[in-house]
């Protein structure tokens, strides 16, 4: 993985960055599509050091993505300059499981699944037989707590 240089000050621990991804509900992904780039949020799963998405398989993301897997996700918080942190994610996503998802057992997706259901789906992990799973395993992380700056 490529290391942070600039911004050292501000920057989050390894054990920062997990605990922010773990406390944060929302991400933005960007996507390259042929007619540009492409942004969309989504909730996540960080989960054993990467950080996994369900996709509608038939969305513009989706599609963007099975032609160029490269993505930059952006988590953030904060309101005021002060407050403000967050981390960036880039590198390749990949697809893993059934396309789309329809409950095979796979055992890589135990935990992701689990994380998911118990964060935002009341503990139950529905497969809808519309979206399917991606995971970026970073090339690169970047963060900032703006936090650090003090007074």
């Amino acid at each position: 993985m490529v290391e942070q240089r600039r911004g050292r000050r501000i920057a989050m621990s390894p054990a920062e960055v997990d605990a922010f991804l773990a406390e944060e509900r929302t991400c933005r992904v960007a996507t390259v599509g042929p007619n540009g780039p492409h942004a969309t949020p989504l909730w996540y799963a960080w989960h054993g050091g990467a950080l996994w998405l369900t996709s509608v398989v038939r969305s513009q993301r989706w599609a963007d993505l099975q032609r160029d897997p490269r993505v930059a996700v952006v988590v953030d918080a904060g309101t005021s300059y002060d407050e403000l942190r967050g981390v960036e994610l880039r590198g390749r996503v990949e697809v893993v499981g059934e396309v789309p998802r329809t409950g095979e057992r796979v055992p890589e997706l135990e935990g992701p699944e689990q994380l998911m259901a118990d964060r935002y789906l009341g503990g139950t992990f529905v497969h809808d037989g519309r979206h399917a799973w991606l995971r970026l395993a970073p090339d690169k992380i970047t963060s900032w707590d703006f936090r650090k700056l003090g007074g």
